[in-house]
């Protein structure tokens, strides 16, 4: 029987990794509907090949550093237990990675190929295990400080703060480095629409992600012991609250009503596993209405030229999250309890103003060296063409 507990415990977190592994699709098509025609190409290879430059940082430096694990015995050793510390490492991974794809979107259709490839190693290789390591292996002592001080640990059940938050205020530092596109803003104070390429394509990388959220959320459990329907019902009343509230403010815009289901899904990661469904379906309509609020403020009167709103719907909506769970967590509103209001609100404030930190470090280290942008031709011709020579729909074929 403990043979088969340890089988099941090995296919079921490799089922999550799967899942949240699909969801980096997601992230792709999300951006390739949103980008012009002329970046859809970059957009997909930006999105796979950072995903791998995550797989070899995490796993020479970042795991280790977050959980003191290392893969250099061996075979017989790693093996052990039917291999669930690789299998765990895989699913970690996944995590990590979703932080270059969310910042890969709000950097979209002005920033270098390689240079950010180098970001991806730096933060998953360095910057993220650091948070990643406090928050969930109680590194350095940080979550005994919390329970010692504000009454509890700082609870991110599946990582509304840790990965969502994080990523997007890296990605709005990787925003203020870059500047707008090219056009966007006028010396007049007129925006300039850039509309969407492909609503479809926007809607299927939605999608996608929607679906594979419920491994992310789930799946964090890790073990076939800790699952809870009461996380995936929660998962799905958020979703709900957050795709129609984004419907009604955002008066049936199809891009806010794609993006509102994931501003509630980045919101019900944290508390999850501790709220009433109720609770989840009023976590997820405030992080649709904090999502259309601040993606329309940020683009339009900030003139913060953020592509996909990756601080409004991760930065944003991931703190909204990990501080929902400080209120709608209590017993006094039909919660688990084992939470505070103090140490949730302390604990989100220190991962965003980590992450800010360390992204403006990364960013503004690789554009004094590298530079972040491209020059004002390839922007205008499109990352597709400056970039990898080729373009999503080629109209001329070479005749011999």
């Amino acid at each position: 029987m403990d043979a088969f507990q340890t089988s099941s415990d090995v296919l079921f977190i490799l089922l999550g990794a799967i899942m949240i592994l699909a969801m980096h699709a997601g992230f792709a098509f999300l951006e390739v509907g949103t980008v012009r025609r002329k970046n859809q190409v970059n957009a997909l290879v930006k999105i796979l090949t950072d995903f791998a430059v995550s797989a070899i940082a995490y796993f020479f430096i970042g795991y280790g550093i977050a959980y003191g694990v290392h893969f250099f015995g061996p075979v017989s050793e790693l093996s052990q237990a039917s291999g669930y510390g690789l299998v765990k490492f895989f699913f970690l991974l996944t995590f990590a990675a979703a932080i270059p794809a969310i910042v890969s979107g709000g950097i979209a259709e002005r920033a270098k190929f390689h240079p950010q490839s180098a970001a991806t190693f730096l933060l998953v290789g360095l910057v993220y295990p650091f948070f990643e390591g406090m928050i969930w292996n109680n590194n350095y002592g940080v979550q005994d400080w919390f329970k010692a001080v504000l009454g509890a640990p700082f609870h991110d059940f599946a990582g509304s703060v840790v990965v969502h938050a994080v990523g997007g205020w890296i990605g709005l530092a990787a925003v203020l480095h870059l500047g707008a596109r090219r056009g966007r803003y006028r010396k007049d104070g007129a925006v300039s629409a850039h509309p969407p390429s492909s609503i479809p394509f926007l809607a299927l990388g939605a999608w996608i992600l929607i679906v594979g959220w419920f491994g992310f959320n789930v799946m964090s459990a890790q073990k076939v012991a800790g699952i809870s329907g009461l996380v995936a019902m929660n998962s799905l009343m958020a979703m709900a609250g957050g795709t129609l509230v984004a419907m009604v403010l955002g008066r049936n815009d199809p891009g806010f009503i794609h993006n509102g289901p994931l501003a509630g899904l980045v919101a019900i990661c944290a508390g999850s596993d501790i709220v009433h469904p109720l609770g989840a379906l009023a976590i997820g309509a405030v992080a649709g209405a904090l999502f259309v609020w601040l993606f329309t403020v940020t683009q339009n009167k900030w003139k913060i030229d953020d592509v996909l709103g990756v601080w409004p719907l991760h930065g944003l909506c991931g703190a909204w999250g990990g501080i929902a769970a400080g209120i709608f967590g209590l017993q006094a509103l039909g919660g688990a309890g084992g939470v505070t209001f103090a140490a949730q609100l302390v604990g989100t404030l220190f991962g965003v103003g980590f992450a800010f930190a360390g992204g403006w470090l990364v960013y503004g280290l690789l554009n004094k060296t590298m530079g972040l942008r491209l020059s004002e031709e390839e922007e205008f011709n499109g990352a597709d063409l400056a970039i990898h020579k080729i373009s999503a729909s080629p109209e001329r074929e070479t005749n011999w």
